[in-house]
């Protein structure tokens, strides 16, 4: 019990993960009975973090949102019409003119009926998005918690659009507005007015569908900053793989086949990959990584809890159900099953071998069934944080993005690695 209790906490210390994830299950808790009865993840995970406000409130740092007043004269809104919005905590000292973007995640919407739904939640209005935040991990303000980017100026831009702060289109007869494209645009015209504009150094990051978008809007970044702005990008579980799911069918693609389709994604895509890829493949950041000019560092778990969950073995690939306790838990998976978890990893490593070369570049690859690891305290930086090469992912990220060493670690196979903070989940 003592170990599950510790996983709990370490779950439960996430507290900016508690928004990334769309996967339908339960996390594990002492508490089996009370969250045994909720099958939606973001649910579940808000008992932990009430129970973390309970006992740690006043050490968190909470930040009120900004909506952007006159985001709707320019037609950017979020799906259902309403202002797009952002968390400012304001830089000091050293950190004044250093700039910090943390793109939200939170899946996306592949059909009329999923964005229409997709609006009536935090992820597709402003409405319902809680108008505090708090910020840890990467947005933390402690330095023993944060060591670089602590007295940075950080923000979270909220996502409201499902399609990764890509897209400019609508739908008149549902009354949504794809317009993640202008999001993005106006979000950073509002930073550079607030100061962003004189940045000396910028840190553009984003985790799961947000980790997605800092790789669509990496070199968009650069461009926007005065050519004196060390810029960078950082993109955190969003290294998304067109991979074979365990019916031999294609999950995955086929979502993002979806989201390309219902918001008309193909103008927006990089001309360079759709000159010879079709556009659902111009989404997947295998086919993207290695033509961003602007240095980027790739941080993924191999065995992504979300892709294991909603890409590898959703239900409609096991509707037999042969794959529910391993994805939940991989201590439960048989010989072949982390074999194919194996193959999955290879795939991944092999997608970024072209991306590695690139001596700007940087790679955290550790062999954990994880997702999300810069927004969590736990497994940023603290004194049982995974570890690649006897550093912290707090470190090597500072070690890359400073050029204090060349940062290339891809951990060995699972299940060598016992630095671990693993999901768990309850089905």
């Amino acid at each position: 019990m003592a170990a599950e209790t510790k996983s709990v906490m370490r779950i439960a210390a996430a507290v900016c993960w508690l928004w990334l994830c769309s996967v339908i299950v339960v996390v594990r808790s002492k508490s089996s009975d009370e969250i045994g009865k909720v099958r939606d993840t973001d649910d579940a995970i808000s008992l932990l973090e009430n129970q973390l406000m309970v006992t740690s409130s006043s050490q968190l740092l909470m930040v009120p949102l900004t909506l952007i007043q006159g985001a709707s004269s320019k037609g950017t809104v979020c799906l259902d019409g309403t202002l797009p919005g952002y968390h400012l905590h304001r830089g000091s000292g050293s950190g004044a003119n250093r700039w910090l973007i943390q793109l939200e995640g939170g899946g996306w919407c592949n059909t009329r009926r999923s964005c229409i739904f997709r609006k009536t939640t935090r992820r597709g209005s402003s409405n319902y998005m809680e108008k505090v935040l708090a910020f840890t991990g990467i947005l933390s303000d402690k330095a023993d918690e944060n060591p670089d980017f602590f007295n940075w100026n950080r923000v979270k831009l909220r996502y409201c659009d499902g399609a990764s702060f890509t897209g400019d289109s609508e739908d008149e007869s549902s009354q949504l507005y794809y317009r993640g494209q202008r999001i993005w645009q106006v979000a950073m015209e509002e930073l550079l007015s607030k100061g962003m504009q004189k940045a000396e150094q910028a840190l553009l990051s984003g985790c799961s569908a947000g980790g997605l978008a800092s790789i669509l809007h990496c070199d968009q970044f650069k461009e926007l900053l005065p050519g004196t702005t060390k810029a960078k990008c950082l993109s955190d579980a969003g290294m998304f793989m067109d991979a074979v799911d365990v019916s031999g069918g294609h999950s995955l693609r086929n979502m993002f086949q979806g989201v390309v389709t219902v918001q008309n994604l193909q103008k927006e895509l990089s001309t360079t990959c759709t000159k010879h890829l079709d556009p659902t493949s111009c989404f997947f950041p295998q086919n993207l990584v290695s033509e961003i000019r602007t240095p980027m560092f790739i941080l993924n778990a191999a065995y992504d809890a979300w892709q294991v969950q909603e890409s590898l073995a959703p239900p409609s690939a096991d509707r037999g159900g042969f794959w529910k306790a391993c994805k939940s838990d991989h201590s439960l998976c048989n010989s072949s099953q982390i074999h194919f978890f194996q193959d999955f990893r290879t795939q991944m490593v092999d997608a970024l071998n072209s991306f590695s070369t690139s001596t700007h570049n940087g790679l955290f690859i550790n062999s954990c069934f994880a997702h999300c690891q810069s927004e969590r305290q736990d497994t940023w930086f603290a004194p049982d944080s995974p570890r690649l090469n006897g550093k912290t992912v707090a470190e090597s990220v500072g070690d890359w993005y400073f050029d204090r060493t060349t940062v290339k670690a891809i951990d060995c196979p699972y299940p060598c690695d016992k630095t671990c903070h693993d999901l768990i989940f309850k089905t």
